[in-house]
């Protein structure tokens, strides 16, 4: 009997052993990383660069593997039958939340275990160059004597459609919806004067502002940007929205901690680089590292936003 006990006693000692083994090799081989994306869109760029940053800091290869289709969600419905070993890695932003309280997919933020986030792209409420508003307080004052008249420009269901939602909810007022398949188009027909306000970037809308045929009325990040140092924030203008596309990395439910916690730690070092926060500047999005605690709390606060305003989603 005590010599069944000490044997069991000396299994569980050596399975407990076990992973801070793991964690310290790893990784000793190829991460792959799936970008719920198709190649060419934002998630993909980006994701190549941390893919590249985290590949010069391990020393191992992160072939990059798109999986586009329904939002994001058929990479993220096949990563998430991955092995949870740490070498398969993948990608979220606000879009798996939208796609989750509108019925597209049962995956939420939580169905994965959020290492952290690594890109914030900060987004801006851009106007069409019109005779009715030039800046927010206008806008509010206009779409409240005239509602449902404010064409608003979005991706139905997407994080651009939260984001406006966002705002109609915040200034009390009523938009009409008019969805197109990406920013590109949606800047487009702002610029025509097919919509009166829509969501737009520095890498898409910039060169329309700069150009004098947009106008940026709000920028939803918590100071004003340095590529936009005179477009004011939404807080600053009485609204604390928080409207950027925020992309982070996730592993598979049921990782062991370690390896969590040392992809993180290599991630860190990654986003430090020079030349990776060089190439994110370039791709348009913030140097941001923030960790696994910090990233959850992130997640949770816009799951309750998506959740309160999923009504105006689906609308």
């Amino acid at each position: 009997m005590f010599h069944k006990i000490a044997m069991a006693a000396g299994l569980m000692i050596a399975a407990a052993a076990v992973t801070p083994v793991m964690a310290q090799d790893y990784p000793n081989k190829p991460i792959e990383f799936i970008v719920p994306w198709g190649p060419g869109g934002g998630s993909d760029t980006l994701m190549r660069i941390v893919g590249l940053g985290l590949s010069e800091v391990t020393g191992q290869p992160v072939p990059i593997i798109n999986m586009p289709g329904v939002g994001g969600t058929v990479g993220l419905k096949e990563f998430a039958k991955r092995p949870a070993d740490g070498y398969t890695i993948s990608q979220i932003h606000e879009g798996l939340l939208t796609a989750n309280k509108t019925g597209i997919t049962d995956l939420d933020w939580d169905s994965f275990i959020p290492v952290a986030l690594v890109a914030s792209s900060p987004q801006y409420l851009t106007l069409s160059k019109n005779d009715h508003f030039k800046n927010l307080a206008e806008l509010k004052a206009y779409a409240k004597a005239n509602p449902g008249k404010v064409r608003a420009g979005v991706t139905l269901g997407g994080v651009p459609h939260l984001h406006m939602a966002m705002i109609e909810d915040a200034l009390g007022v009523q938009f009409s919806y008019v969805g197109f398949r990406d920013t590109g188009q949606r800047i487009r027909a702002l610029v025509g004067g097919n919509i009166d306000i829509a969501i737009g970037d520095v890498a898409s809308a910039g060169e329309f502002v700069k150009n004098g045929d947009l106008l940026f009325a709000g920028v939803g990040t918590e100071e004003r940007t340095g590529e936009e140092p005179d477009v004011p924030t939404m807080k600053e203008q009485g609204y604390d929205l928080q409207m950027a596309v925020t992309r982070g990395v996730v592993l598979p439910k049921g990782t062991p901690q370690p390896i969590v916690d040392k992809l993180a730690d290599d991630l860190k070092k990654a986003m430090a680089l020079d030349d990776i926060k060089a190439k994110m500047k370039n791709a348009g999005s913030d140097n941001v590292f923030v960790g696994e605690d910090d990233y959850k709390a992130y997640l949770e606060k816009l799951d309750a936003d998506v959740t309160k305003l999923v009504g105006k989603l689906q609308g």
